[in-house]
């Protein structure tokens, strides 16, 4: 296939030193610029300081890349026509020559075949609201459940329909973690009145559940779920009410299909006076360091090989 792993990963990898996955998609579509760039750097930089070393992922002129050169997270955070890559497109991306960026499910696919045991991300995607007629759901749920990867979010992204996410990541077999919490996290919110599998308290208790949880001959990933920080979340109350102004105003404009998302989150930005983007850019820099303690308690453990 052709996979282009930076040397400096290959190396740490081969060592069995600890190493982050880091996604592309909030580089490319998430985060408007500048602050897409600037949260990339500053979530590797979070890995870093955790003790680890961090592998943005990406397809760059059709070569999946596992770890980026700075040049690089900037070509990619100002380029146009960068696609926004799952599994049902990366074939014709990889195909094509074109440049990608790697959601949840594309990341964790990619991070299995270099051999990485910890991503970290913003929110997954998840079940959609009205997917009992749409049948809309994330590939990121299957993903989670195909690759054995420790997964670190702040649940799955609050425009979606939380409760059938999670009955939908039990059925998966999938186990949510939290991390200091008791709760699934609502991703802009600290709470959304969903139960954990597991409540732990430390990066340490979350490399020994995953080392047990791979030795038992279970396949699937781990979800360990982290709310945002304290002073920069916003009551649940508060953005529930924003998602139904923002559905509203996305029927009344005719958007529909993969469009939905996007507009939504800029219209949550737009309406919050940008509280959602700081929430947003605050817990993916919490998330990378704490991805980054996980490999770090990790680091040295016999597991099974992802590949």
């Amino acid at each position: 296939m052709g996979l282009r792993v930076m040397p400096v990963v290959e190396r740490a990898l081969g060592m069995g030193e600890p190493v982050v996955a880091l996604e592309s998609t909030v580089i490319a579509h998430g985060l408007p610029a500048p602050e897409n760039l600037a949260t990339a750097l500053a979530c590797e930089a979070a890995v870093r300081s955790a003790g680890a070393l961090p592998a943005t992922m990406a397809i760059l002129k059709g070569v999946p890349t596992v770890g980026l050169e700075e040049a690089e997270l900037r070509a990619l955070a100002t380029r146009s026509g960068v696609r926004k890559v799952n599994p049902a497109n990366f074939a014709a991306v990889v195909s094509r020559g074109e440049w990608g960026a790697t959601t949840v499910a594309a990341s964790l696919h990619l991070a299995c075949l270099a051999g990485i045991r910890v991503f970290a991300t913003g929110g997954i995607g998840g079940v959609h609201r009205g997917a009992e007629a749409s049948f809309d759901l994330s590939a990121d749920l299957m993903a989670l459940a195909r690759y054995p990867v420790v997964t670190v979010c702040a649940g799955a992204k609050a425009i979606l329909d939380l409760p059938r996410t999670r009955e939908l990541l039990e059925t998966l077999g999938v186990p949510v973690i939290g991390l200091g919490t008791d709760e699934l996290p609502a991703f802009y919110s600290t709470t959304s009145g969903l139960p954990v599998d597991q409540r732990v308290e430390t990066p340490a208790e979350i490399a020994s559940l995953a080392r047990h949880h791979w030795e038992l001959g279970l396949t699937t990933g781990l979800l360990v779920v982290v709310p945002p920080p304290e002073e920069e979340s916003i009551p649940e109350a508060q953005v529930g009410v924003w998602i139904e102004e923002a559905l509203e105003a996305a029927k009344e404009s005719g958007v529909r299909g993969k469009e939905v998302t996007p507009y939504l989150l800029a219209w949550l930005a737009d309406h919050s006076n940008q509280r959602t983007l700081r929430v947003n850019v605050a817990l993916l820099q919490q998330n990378a360091a704490i991805a980054g303690a996980i490999a770090v308690a990790a680091a040295g453990s016999v597991l099974p090989p992802t590949r």
